[in-house]
């Protein structure tokens, strides 16, 4: 039997915090937008958490000085940072991203990896991360950056080579080729410091360090330099880590347009629910609890959830419980989205739920 090729996914939000703001403030568009600590005319204290695009224009970027920031561009739009709001978008996000992919690891607030390994081919994972955007993009109204490889570093430099908005491919027989010209500081781990002495050893990129000999890092860096060069060589063997308790399984669509009939939402309810049964089907799963997600004109969000007595992995208990968890919201604006999500998934199949079980 062949075994299939690994093939690692990375996901990165572009510019999460200030794109969330945006979205929720259109008339933002276009502006240069930074997130951060109060800037206080200049003399403010903290740092960028980040910027719109716009704002990088004028060599603003996250960590930096908010003072510096402000003195780069005084006109651009100053936030606070709403972490309850990012939290929740974020949540949505990766509830999206579960539903690519057998094996996933949420890294931060805006970033995961996926393992597509089981898509078969590169050609294969690239149209589920073209999907996977284009679901991003039509249910959040926000852009990622995605890089596709053999395993988790090649993927994560991937991911910002072609930012904001990309998707960067790389075939394992083409690993080093891409790794080589770029500069060292693409490498995670490489910061401030370390950086500052790899261009006093003449080392300014990443083929560069893959070419220089572990004694001499040794002496200059210590183990940490003999890691640094493995990676420079496009070597990683680290698994992506899924958490079980946080596993879940969601289907979510956007309407073309926003609507209050109640028997179409019935219907949609009911091929979500169809969709996430063949899902449950397919990895062998059950669940104990479904959210359903729904939002209203003007991107107000609202989930319900229900939680059964017992795992069930039967379809109608799926449809039903759907339909009564929906009967909770008000239809007092039109809607925009809905969603589905299964979560408290188990494996063990020793026991069935059935609609008799929670039957009035």
């Amino acid at each position: 039997m062949v075994e299939k090729p690994r093939i690692i996914l990375h996901v990165d939000m572009d510019s999460f915090y200030a794109s969330v703001e945006v979205r929720e403030h259109p008339d933002l568009q276009g502006r240069p937008v930074i997130v951060g600590a109060d800037p206080k005319g200049g003399s403010g204290r903290g740092v960028v958490s980040t910027c719109s695009y716009e704002a990088r224009a004028f060599g603003i970027r996250s960590a930096m000085p908010i003072s510096e920031a402000y003195a780069r561009c005084p006109g651009a739009v100053y936030l606070r940072p709403d972490m309850r709001l990012y939290a929740r978008v974020s949540g949505e996000v990766m509830a999206i991203l579960r539903g690519y992919a057998g094996k996933f690891q949420q890294v931060s607030i805006d970033e995961a990896y996926l393992d597509l390994s089981r898509a078969g081919s590169l050609s294969a994972a690239a149209d589920l991360a073209r999907s996977m955007k284009s679901e991003i993009r039509r249910q959040e109204g926000l852009t990622c950056s995605v890089g596709i490889g053999p395993n988790k570093i090649v993927a994560k430099i991937a991911s910002d080579f072609q930012k904001p908005d990309g998707l960067t491919v790389v075939e394992p027989g083409r690993v080093r080729e891409f790794l080589a010209p770029l500069p060292v500081e693409k490498i995670p781990g490489v910061g401030k410091k370390t950086g500052a002495e790899l261009h006093r050893m003449g080392i300014a990129t990443i083929g560069q360090l893959a070419g220089c000999s572990v004694p001499q890092l040794l002496a200059s860096l210590g183990r940490h330099g003999v890691a640094l060069r493995e990676l420079a060589l496009g070597h990683d063997d680290r698994e992506v880590e899924q958490g079980g308790a946080a596993k879940s399984v969601s289907r979510e669509t956007t309407f073309p347009e926003d609507t209050d009939d109640a028997r179409f939402i019935a219907g949609v309810l009911d091929a979500l629910a169809d969709d996430l049964w063949r899902s449950l089907e397919e990895e062998g799963l059950r669940f104990r609890t479904l959210t359903v997600k729904v939002r209203y004109q003007g991107f107000a969000t609202h989930t319900r959830s229900r939680t059964l007595p017992r795992f069930s992995s039967d379809r109608e208990v799926i449809r039903r419980l759907a339909r009564e968890t929906f009967a909770g919201f008000p239809l007092h604006r039109k809607i925009r989205l809905i969603g589905l999500r299964l979560s408290a998934l188990d494996a063990d199949n020793t026991r069935q739920t059935s609609l008799e079980d929670f039957a009035p």
